[in-house]
């Protein structure tokens, strides 16, 4: 018997659309996707009496698993996987296209690999959920004598749904990676701070040139001042930076950084302000730039005088105005940042020169914070090498003795690279030391420049003799 509603084309077309606006509102309006979305296919098994709906998603690894489904156990989903090519889902995966088994119970195709065959079925219908032609997964249902709309109808309504569902999924995923990325840039610019080191963090130093920096970043912590860092590689501009956050207003918000040097000119301002999906050949989705994921906090740029043209202009109206556009975009997005940039360049001379703008100087230059080279630091290259030869020491599991008169060279040798390359230089002191201590002709072999600049001196003397 054909039931009453299949005579009437206005009937049927009022069920499909009934169906489909009961499915998007269900899935558009829930923050649990996976039950939304089965929540969607319990109204395709009541309204139009589709059975054992599924929806697969494409992995990275190129397999479809179950998603959300209505009907399957936690066995049968874990069962249904499917290569690209692989029965009827994986055939629908790998050619885009909808495909129909009309007798599920006598065509191979068919692999039934979770074994939940309901007997009642009469065909298969598999469809690609398709975003930009890219494959985000499939949607199968089954037909039996019981549903209510014909093959032509459910291809139709699951091709529709199939979109709808392909959507959310990708946006649904978008979001995911976004709160991961912001997640994770969080943990990774929230520093660990130690406030038995002197209270100032990982500062170590109590030479009166240090005492003059840790009072200024005292003085101008709490206020939202822009302050510029100065001084040679590895003086630790990127820690003063850091102690100036810890103890301004903002320092339960994010810590971002930027190394303006460790980026290409292409790159610098899609990384600063962002970009829009399409902004240029790599840019395949939206993503925020280093202002935004710094609103309410501190943003640090090291290596500012390293910023292309173009970024410099972005970058004073920013400070001047609170606000910017993504690149690629048109929406004008407003931040609330304190900035703190560094630099080991000669700002003014590039001003002179006209690679720096005088007005995005005048800007960064508020307060100037200068820092000492190691060698202009008195007693405190010996507190850096005791600091950092108990921290290797620990890491490593091994305990290094340095004698007086391998101290002495340290402290005599002017450390080009700074506290970073003394830094290096113990570790590796711990690494080719021992228990017995290291001598001073040791200590020669592990300062290489030094040695060699001991070896001119003495070469010269020898000459001169």
């Amino acid at each position: 018997m054909v039931p009453l509603d299949a005579k009437c084309g206005d009937c049927l077309n009022t069920r499909e659309l009934m169906t489909l606006y009961e499915t998007a509102t269900v899935v558009s309006n829930s923050l649990n996707l996976v039950a939304s979305l089965e929540k969607a296919l319990m109204i395709l098994k009541n309204r139009l009496h589709l059975e054992k709906c599924v929806i697969h998603t494409l992995g990275e690894d190129n397999i479809l698993s179950v998603y959300a489904s209505i009907d399957f156990s936690r066995h049968q989903k874990e069962l249904a996987t499917y290569k690209l090519g692989e029965g009827v889902t994986g055939h629908a995966a790998e050619s885009k296209e909808p495909v129909v088994i009309e007798n599920l119970h006598n065509d191979m195709m068919f692999l039934n690999k979770s074994g939940n065959r309901d007997q009642s079925a009469i065909s298969y219908i598999a469809v690609p959920m398709l975003v930009d032609q890219e494959v985000i997964g499939v949607l199968g249902a089954s037909t039996t004598r019981k549903t209510a709309i014909d093959f032509e109808s459910t291809i139709r309504v699951l091709t529709i749904l199939s979109s709808i569902f392909a959507q959310s999924i990708r946006s649904h995923d978008i979001n995911l990676k976004e709160k991961e990325r912001l997640k994770e840039l969080k943990l990774y610019y929230k520093m660990e701070w130690d406030s038995k080191v002197h209270n100032f963090g990982d500062i170590i130093g109590e030479s009166p040139k240090m005492k003059m920096v840790y009072n200024v970043v005292e003085r101008i912590a709490e206020s939202n001042v822009t302050v510029l860092v100065r001084g040679e590689t590895g003086t630790g501009k990127e820690l003063v930076a850091a102690a100036i956050h810890k103890r301004s207003k903002r320092k339960e918000e994010p810590f971002v950084k930027l190394n303006c040097a460790a980026i290409t000119d292409t790159l610098i301002e899609s990384e600063l302000f962002g970009h829009e999906k399409g902004a240029f050949t790599d840019a395949k989705e939206a993503r925020k730039g280093r202002f935004e994921l710094a609103d309410g906090g501190t943003l640090f740029l090291d290596e500012i005088g390293d910023i292309s043209a173009s970024a410099q202009v972005k970058l004073l109206r920013v400070l001047q105005e609170r606000e910017f556009e993504r690149v690629g975009g048109s929406k004008t997005i407003k931040v609330n940042v304190r900035l703190v940039a560094a630099t080991n360049r000669n700002l003014e001379e590039m001003v002179k020169n006209g690679t720096f703008r005088e007005d995005l100087y005048y800007r960064l230059n508020v307060i100037p914070i200068d820092l000492p080279p190691l060698r202009e630091r008195g007693d405190d290259i010996a507190l850096l090498v005791n600091f950092f030869l108990q921290k290797s020491m620990s890491n490593h599991k091994k305990k290094v003795l340095i004698t007086d008169e391998a101290m002495e060279i340290l402290c005599q040798y002017t450390w080009p690279g700074n506290v970073r390359e003394l830094e290096n230089t113990v570790e590796r002191i711990v690494l080719m030391g021992s228990e017995d201590g290291i001598s001073a002709d040791e200590m020669l072999l592990l300062l290489p420049a030094f040695n060699q600049k001991l070896m001119c001196q003495r070469r010269i003397m020898s000459e001169e003799e």
